[in-house]
Order: structure tokens, then C-alpha cells, then sequence
């Protein structure tokens, strides 16, 4: 065995240390080795900080000292939960030092060979120095312990880090006080074995890659035109003037049509947010700053926002979706993970995603709406958080409907006029940038978002499943734009729940030929217009079902 596997070997991730101070050779040395390690496209991402202050040491103990609580409460049982307790997992204050290595997002706000494919790979980079420290410190007679278990949001706040630097963690630094019988902690105590040999397999074949599928409803249905007169009679021949229902009529007749009987139902309604976070939203274009689309997913998962109340009040089952927020969230949130990466690039200096990322976009957001139809679920809206979507939303706009881009562009959280024109500004020189290819595809990639795209996907599948399609206000009915571009027949099945204050969605509107049930000024999002309009819908379906004809009531249908 050569010395550098005995080092290898020998690294541990340490929990019990010295009183010993680490030395500032030992600790350079460590750190210039962590700097050697591979930075993807040369970003030098990396940065450390020192942490020798007993006082934040302590507040930093109590961040962990939370998350370890609740991680007691996922143990499976009470044996595995007292063998948890037992464990002990930092050296928060015991250890001399404390380093937090972090890794600075801002890089990707410029072309970054190797992040292309993943913005994770300036994540690697710091993974990787973290371990030629762990390394280095080794081989000197020291070790460190990595700690985990934090909310790292309130992390950063404690420690003050700008918002585009990324914690991997807190880590224990000293000279270790045991060596653990030269075993991994966590075996030592009997938590788990590991495994002598590492898991290795040879692909051999060449798998067909996963293309986004483009659905159209090629389903033959009875005699559309028969069944509509049969419908609309059965309309003119409720106890009322013939129209007097107004749009309930239209929406009644729309609803029928499409689940093609006298009597429809609708049946475990669901509403759908898909979050993601824009690299656009980096430069100004909205009111609010991009961890508000963090904050706002969170306040969903614990009921406090707009879309929750009006769920729970019209009983509507919502569902949360991760599709490329900014964040990591916890393992055991009541959220549905379909992150393509964290946050789209700054479409700005470059293509916002991939060609293979967007057809990603599709395939998740048209298994999320799958899963949901296969509950029996005949009825879904579609809602959307993401900051700086609106600048997004705005730019799809303007390519799909060939419209100038100030035609396009409101202010979506709430800018200010002198904030609009800059608004205006900056995606002016956006379209101006671009030179890629005309398919639409290409340009959906370039300046697309995730949630956006993956609200299309899940549009799409909605239609293959026959589902009524609620559409919530300007930036939902921009992806339905792209799902009709896609499928025109999709509009029969769309129900477009309120007119935004965003001026570019009356024009959207206009486009498909279609009206919307409500006029609110509504423009926050989240699915909101959908979970308000829900008991319009109800009573479009409850006159036609239980409201009586004139021959039933013994009513007179028209004077003689």
C-alpha cells in the first residue's frame, strides 16, 4: 500500500478532537491544497471563511441543534431513534476551528465551460477542495468533520454571506482526539456498515434517449355536431330566457363538449404551482429580490400564502413543484422534485437552458400532471412562482406573437416607472443578442424558464388525459400559447379563469379568441385567478345537472 492510500485510508470525517490550536502552516498548507483541486472552466468559485469566534460557534451549534431535532423525529422507531441520539454527529464548539467553504454562484452569470450541461459542476469544483483539505489536513495529523445538519438559508443569514455564495456546510477543523478503531464513525458505532467494494457497472448498451413528446388528441369522438345540438338543447330548455346565464351557457356547453356527456362532473379538482428561478431576474427586472421565489415555496408548503386559502376554501388539492428554484430544499417537505438546476442561466450573455434541459421540462411537468390524472383527477389549474418570470414570460411573447417587446412587458411584481423603461431596456438588448436558429424550440430554450416550459409539458399531457384545463393569468396562459402552438386542439379543453393587470395577457386573449371568466386585476400569480374561479365552474356544471326544464317544472317555454 503506497503512502498516498494509507492517507486515503485514514481520512475520517472527524467528531472528537484536541484541545490543540491548528497551527497557521497546517492550516495554509490545507487550504492551497484545496485551492489545487479542479475548478470547472477555471471559475476559481471557491471561497472559504474562518470561523474562531466561540460566540458564533454557539449560534451556529443552535442551527444544528434544530435540524437535529427534527431529524430524530424521521427515525423510523424508538431503537433507531435512540441509536440516532446517541450519535454524535459535530464539534461545533469543541472543535479549534471552524471553516465554511462556499462556492460563489455569480460565475454564472458569464459563459462557464462545463457548467453547460449543469450548473451543479461549480458546486463539484468545491466538493472537490473540500476534500484535498480533508486530505492535506490528514496527512499533517489533523482532520475535519463536516457539518450537514443546518437550515442553511438561516446559515448565510448568520454568518452574513452574500446571497450568490453557497454553504457546503460548516466544518470542524483540529487535531483528532481518537481514531475511531480505523473505521468510519458511524460503523464504529454499528449505524451502518460500509461497504468494502464500490458499486461498478459496465453499460454495454446504448439507450434511446427520452424526447419530449408532442401530444395531439387523435382520439374519435361520437359526432361532435350532433351531440353539440343535443347539448345545446338540453341548455335552451332550462326555466330561463335562452342566454340568460351568459357565459355560465358557454362554460357549461365547453365542459360537456369536452368530457362528451349530458352530465358532466368534476372530479378531485387539483391545482398545480411549478417554481423556478430566471437568471434574468439577476438585472433588475423585478421589484423583489430572487429569494423571494425560496421564501414564497416555502410559505406555500406551510399554508400561509393566497393560493393555499382559496384552495382550502374551494377544495381544490394543491401540489407544490420544484422545477429549478434557486435552493435545496429538505428531503421530507411535501414538495414534488422535478428540479432541472438551479435556476435558468441570465439569457442576457446566453441561451437561458439547453435544447436536452427543455425537453426535460416537458417530460417532468407532463409526468407530474400523469400521476395526478391517474388519481381520477379530471380537472387541473396551473399556476407558477418564479421572480423574474414576468421578463421571461414577456420575451416569449413577443417572438411567439411577433409583437415589439414593449407590447409586451408589464410590471409584473410591481416596478416602478423608472424601473419599466429599464425593464424594457434590458430585454430589448436581449432579443437584439440573440442569433440562434428560428425553430420555435430553439428560441423556447434560449429564453425560456423551467417552470414555464414545464407547465407546457403538463398542459399537453392534461389534453392527452382529457382533463379541463384551468389557466391562471399572463405568464400560465404564455405557456398555454406554447402548448396550443403545439396542439391547437388543446383551446377546447381551456378554461381561462381572469384577466391579468399585466397588459400583455389581454392581448394573449385576444390571440386565442377566447374570454377570460373574470376581471379582477389580478397579477400575482400562483394559480390564484384558477382556485377564484373554481366555484364559477362548479355552478356552469350544477345548472346543467339539477337546474329544471320547462316540460319537468310544467313551466311555459315561450308565449303562445
Amino acid at each position: 500500500m503506497t503512502y498516498l492510500d494509507e492517507i486515503l485510508k485514514s481520512r475520517r470525517d472527524t467528531r472528537h478532537f484536541t484541545e490543540d490550536q491548528v497551527p497557521d502552516a497546517v492550516l495554509e498548507k490545507a487550504l492551497q491544497a484545496g485551492h489545487w483541486a479542479p475548478s470547472v472552466g477555471l471559475t476559481d468559485a471557491t471561497k472559504y471563511y474562518l470561523i474562531r469566534s466561540a460566540e458564533i460557534k454557539k449560534a451556529i451549534k443552535n442551527l444544528f441543534s434544530d435540524y437535529d431535532e427534527k431529524a430524530v423525529a424521521l427515525t423510523d422507531n424508538e431503537q433507531q431513534k435512540l441509536a440516532y441520539k446517541a450519535l454524535k454527529l459535530e464539534a461545533i464548539e469543541e472543535a479549534p476551528l471552524g471553516l465554511v467553504i462556499c462556492y460563489d454562484r455569480s460565475v454564472l452569470n458569464n459563459f462557464t465551460i462545463g457548467t453547460v450541461g449543469s450548473n451543479e459542476a461549480v458546486k463539484f469544483s468545491s466538493v472537490c477542495a473540500a476534500q484535498n483539505i480533508w486530505l492535506s489536513l490528514t496527512e499533517q495529523g489533523y482532520s475535519m468533520g463536516w457539518v450537514s445538519i443546518l437550515n442553511y438559508y438561516q446559515f448565510k443569514l448568520l454568518l452574513g454571506l452574500p446571497e450568490n455564495m453557497e454553504p457546503l456546510g460548516y466544518f470542524c477543523v483540529g487535531k483528532p482526539a481518537t481514531n475511531y478503531d480505523n473505521q468510519p464513525m458511524l460503523q464504529q458505532l454499528n449505524w451502518k456498515q460500509k461497504q468494502e467494494m464500490p458499486l461498478v457497472e459496465e453499460i454495454t448498451i446504448l439507450h434511446e434517449s427520452k424526447v419530449a413528446k408532442v401530444f395531439f388528441d387523435a382520439k374519435k369522438e361520437m359526432d361532435a355536431a350532433a351531440f353539440a345540438n343535443v347539448l345545446q338543447h338540453k341548455i335552451n330548455q332550462k326555466t330561463k330566457p335562452t342566454g340568460s346565464l351568459g357565459i355560465l351557457e358557454v362554460l357549461a356547453k365547453q365542459i360537456a363538449m369536452v368530457f362528451q356527456t349530458l352530465e358532466p362532473t368534476i372530479t378531485k379538482p387539483n391545482l398545480v404551482v411549478f417554481a423556478a428561478d430566471h437568471g434574468i431576474a439577476n438585472h433588475g427586472v423585478s421589484a423583489y429580490p430572487q429569494d423571494v421565489t425560496r421564501q414564497m415555496v416555502s410559505n406555500f408548503l406551510i399554508g400561509g400564502a393566497a393560493i393555499n386559502v382559496f384552495c382550502k376554501q374551494n377544495k381544490i388539492q394543491l401540489a407544490i413543484v420544484d422545477a429549478g428554484v434557486n435552493y435545496d430544499f429538505p428531503v421530507n417537505t411535501n414538495l414534488i422534485s422535478a428540479k432541472i438546476g438551479k435556476g435558468t442561466h441570465s439569457f442576457l450573455q446566453g441561451p437561458a437552458m439547453s435544447k436536452t434541459e427543455i425537453e426535460l421540462c416537458f417530460i417532468k411537468g407532463s409526468e407530474v400532471v400523469s400521476i395526478i390524472a391517474e388519481t381520477g383527477s379530471n380537472c387541473i389549474g396551473f399556476g407558477e412562482m418564479g421572480i423574474g418570470n414576468t421578463a421571461t414570460a414577456s420575451v416569449l411573447m413577443s417572438i411567439i406573437l411577433d409583437l415589439p417587446i414593449q407590447d409586451c412587458v408589464g410590471k409584473g411584481t410591481g416596478v416602478n416607472d423608472a424601473q419599466l423603461i429599464q425593464k424594457i431596456k434590458i430585454l430589448k438588448k436581449c432579443l437584439a443578442n440573440y442569433n440562434g436558429s428560428e425553430d420555435l424550440d430553439s428560441k423556447l430554450a434560449y429564453f425560456g424558464g423551467f417552470e414555464i416550459m414545464q407547465m407546457v409539458g403538463g398542459m399537453l399531457q392534461a389534453k392527452e388525459a382529457n382533463m379541463l384545463i384551468l389557466v391562471d393569468g399572463f405568464i400560465c396562459s404564455v405557456a398555454f400559447l406554447i402548448a396550443f402552438k403545439k396542439n391547437p386542439s388543446i383551446i377546447k379543453n381551456a378554461v381561462f379563469c381572469h384577466s391579468s393587470a399585466e397588459q400583455g395577457h389581454q392581448k394573449i386573449l385576444d390571440y386565442l379568441g377566447v374570454r377570460s371568466l373574470l376581471q379582477l386585476d389580478l397579477r400575482l400569480g400562483e394559480g390564484t385567478g384558477c382556485a377564484i374561479a373554481f366555484p364559477i365552474i362548479k355552478s356552469a356544471v350544477a345548472f346543467l345537472n339539477e337546474m329544471a326544464s320547462f316540460e319537468s317544472a310544467g313551466v311555459n317555454s315561450r308565449k303562445p
